[in-house]
């Protein structure tokens, strides 16, 4: 095992999973899949496994169960054994026939005794793991004989080791900081006299219990973190929310002895999203990784990874109805040591030196398959490193010993070849003007720069901009913009701008899922520029204007969020006021 990190404390906890997974029908759900993708790969898992049969499934009420021939399962889960996930296992558990279940859940018996509303005190003088213990008798009753085997744990599978020094959070990725606008939204269930007059008088009494309770979670993850790597935390907040986390955790009672026995201590700093949304919405940042994660399509389950066409390493055409006829490549190479490596300088280094060094892994790896490479200097364009990976075409033996090399080859090439690449630099320049922009005009001279730019579907061109890279774009102004005063020329050029905005979304033919989950609607009625609002029109422009005062809460954030950030780009759904 490697030194203590975020990588051996994932890798640890597969471990632990990987030694009860022998001949059994495993069920995974996305989070915990994401962590095992980045941790240590399928593979291992199906090693781990055994057998010439897949036995890979997804957690779903739907999922197959297993027959007399599969008599052992094991459910690999990321959230809390309450609830719908209970009654998942349940049902999955009752149309099989196994007589040996194993349930791996990623949340401490502490948090789950939050859940069940277990206080404090009578928790500390709780013996054994009760929660646990009482669904292992549940298990054995739906299996149909209590004589069978049940086991229940908890192994924190919560981090998806992205790099040895980064982290990602996937089962916390709906989780977001708190708002202004949201006060009034807790405000509903608090008496008068007890009401809350900005976000800093909020603390984890006023939260919801689906939010609290998910903070508890989180914090439970860091706290079993801390432990593997021996340190005591001294925890610090920069953001309403990310204060409450910090409190729970310094009062976290199942940290206290760990704290007491630790030798080494680490500085945890909480960040909330919101307060830097200038870093996730712009385009000045120089890095390859960036780009790939923004521009190509999200590999379907995950939130941190993406598709990458292999077709060119095969004998078909390069054609849309080919690509879903080969399994897409991505960028999690945890078993690959040289594409790991290539990984790791991807995210440490500039554009121009990152397409440098893919060249450079190109060439070693079709040198050391004596294939016939053709050296060249200068600039690195798509077209010469697409010419290095033709060479393992059809070279199965090649392209098997050094697959995530290609991956992360072809990644890049259909990043550069991208046309969402080209308008990376419309985006910088825009925003470079902005900001000059800003320091030398009023807010409303920026939003009357900016009307010019949306424009409806059947007036766009390839190099306008789409509904979704507008709001990128009006999330960056208001975030750079800071405070500033409302006057008539600002109010009438706010009304413009949701004017315009509300036209372009009811002209699209069909509406992204992002701008979907922002309207909350379909709108497959067009609008024809001379044409008054269709009934669906007027909540829209009020959706519209809640988007602009409020377009902090509506965002993807391009590039992965942190370990030590608690935030996320989705919309905590208790407080969402969309």
């Amino acid at each position: 095992m490697s030194a203590p990190g975020v990588l051996s404390f994932t890798q640890q906890g597969w471990e632990q999973v990987l030694a009860k997974v022998k001949r059994a029908l495993v069920y995974l759900d996305a989070a915990c899949a994401e962590s095992l993708h980045w941790g240590c790969g399928a593979s291992r898992l199906l090693e781990a496994v055994g057998g010439p049969a897949c036995h890979l499934r997804e957690f779903e009420p739907a999922a197959v169960g297993g027959g007399a021939e599969q008599p052992k399962a094991v459910f690999v889960l990321s959230c809390l054994l309450k609830g719908r996930t209970v009654e998942t296992l349940r049902e999955i558990v009752g149309r099989s026939r196994f007589q040996y279940c194993v349930v791996v859940t990623a949340v401490s018996h502490a948090a789950h005794l939050t859940a069940n509303h277990v206080p404090a005190a009578a928790a500390a003088e709780l013996e054994g793991q009760p929660v646990f213990e009482q669904l292992e008798e549940k298990l054995c009753e739906w299996m149909g004989n209590m004589n069978y085997t049940a086991e229940v744990l908890h192994v924190p599978l919560w981090l998806a080791p992205v790099a040895p020094h980064l982290a990602l959070t996937p089962a916390f990725a709906s989780l977001f900081p708190l708002l202004p606008r949201d006060v009034h939204l807790l405000n509903r269930a608090r008496p008068d006299k007890r009401r809350l007059g900005s976000l800093s008088e909020v603390d984890a009494a006023a939260l919801p219990p689906e939010l609290l309770l998910q903070i508890r979670c989180l914090v439970s993850g860091l706290s079993s973190l801390c432990e593997h790597l021996g340190v005591r935390e001294e925890c610090f907040a920069v953001g309403s929310l990310s204060r409450i986390i910090a409190a729970d955790l310094a009062s976290y009672a199942p940290a206290k002895n760990r704290r007491k026995t630790a030798a080494g201590r680490a500085s945890v700093v909480f960040v909330d999203r919101t307060l830097d949304l200038t870093g996730a919405a712009g385009h000045h940042g120089d890095n390859l990784v960036e780009k790939i994660i923004s521009v190509l399509p999200q590999l379907p389950g995950h939130t941190n990874d993406v598709m990458v066409n292999m077709v060119e390493l095969t004998a078909l055409q390069n054609e849309e109805k080919n690509q879903s006829m080969i399994a897409p490549g991505c960028l999690a190479q945890s078993n690959d040591t040289a594409a790991k490596a290539l990984w790791e300088a991807l995210l440490s280094t500039k554009h121009k030196e990152a397409v440098m060094e893919v060249r450079r892994h190109l060439v070693e790896a079709a040198s050391r398959e004596n294939l016939p490479i053709k050296m060249s200097m200068g600039r690195v364009t798509p077209g010469q490193l697409m010419s290095y990976i033709q060479l393992f075409k059809n070279n199965l033996k090649a392209i098997v010993n050094h697959c995530g090399l290609l991956q992360l080859g072809l990644a890049t090439v259909q990043t550069l070849k991208h046309p969402q690449t080209a308008k990376w630099d419309n985006f910088l320049a825009f925003e470079r003007l902005l900001l000059q922009s800003i320091g030398e005009s009023t807010m409303s001279v920026v939003l009357n720069q900016l009307l010019p730019m949306i424009k409806p579907l059947n007036q766009r061109t390839k190099d306008d901009y789409s509904p979704e890279e507008l709001l990128i774009l009006l999330i960056y102004v208001y975030s750079v913009s800071g405070e500033f005063t409302v006057d008539k020329d600002l109010g009438e050029a706010d009304e413009k701008v949701k004017e315009a905005l509300a036209r372009v979304f009811c002209e699209e033919s069909e509406l992204s899922p992002l701008l979907q989950k922002i309207t909350e609607k379909s709108l497959p009625v067009r609008l024809q520029s001379n044409s008054p609002l269709h009934p669906g029109g007027a909540p829209l422009l009020s959706q519209c204007s809640v988007l602009l005062h409020r377009s902090t809460q509506h965002t993807f954030t391009r590039f992965p969020v942190c370990l030590c950030c608690t935030t996320r780009s989705h919309v905590c759904k208790s407080l969402c006021l969309a």
